[in-house]
């Protein structure tokens, strides 16, 4: 038996936390399909007030967070209270799929014109965990179908994201695990 194992079985060393460091102020933007984590993960790491959620805005100018039918006037009141939070230098969270470079493109505008750096938070798990949490989601499911669109359009995007020079750090997360593993860290970027 060796120094790692005991009578119960064979020990796992613990996973060793990633670290994920973020500039404050920065803009944070959550990349991944529907039911992979984002809002959880944003929820564990970040204050109420420091997430702009766009299901949150939907709700907002529609009182439904599913009503797609918001979905421009939503994005607008996400862009909205962006502004308002750079201009006045506060790190901002966007949860939304963010999933490709024209839907990105307004949030990084907004990082340059407040000279705020961009972080981006790849989100890419295993297409079922997202399916099996997805169906765990009541009424605000997405389905299969819209997941498998949004995975196509995620898989065309994620190249195009790794390559960009716009972000001060890039982190994806593959797993639940991982996701839970991670430990965000804030560093000062002037106020």
């Amino acid at each position: 038996m060796t120094a790692d194992a005991d009578a119960s079985g064979p020990s796992r060393a613990p996973q060793a936390a990633a670290v994920l460091r973020v500039p404050d102020p920065s803009v944070i933007l959550l990349v991944g399909i529907a039911g992979c984590g984002k809002s959880t993960f944003a929820e564990r790491h970040f204050t109420a007030t420091e997430i702009v959620s766009s299901d949150r805005c939907r709700a907002l100018v529609a009182d439904d967070p599913t009503d797609q039918s918001a979905t421009g006037d939503a994005f607008s009141l996400v862009t909205f209270i962006l502004d308002k939070r750079l201009k006045r230098r506060r790190l901002t969270v966007v949860d939304a799929t963010n999933l490709t470079r024209d839907q990105r493109r307004r949030y990084l505008g907004l990082a340059a014109k407040y000279d705020v750096p961009a972080v981006a938070v790849v989100f890419d798990l295993p297409f079922e965990v997202c399916v099996a949490r997805d169906e765990r989601r009541g009424d605000r499911r997405v389905g299969r179908d819209a997941l498998q669109r949004q995975r196509r359009e995620f898989e065309r995007g994620v190249d195009q994201l790794r390559r960009a020079s716009e972000y001060r750090s890039l982190k994806i997360l593959s797993s639940p695990e991982e996701m839970e593993a991670t430990a965000v860290v804030r560093e000062d970027a002037g106020r």
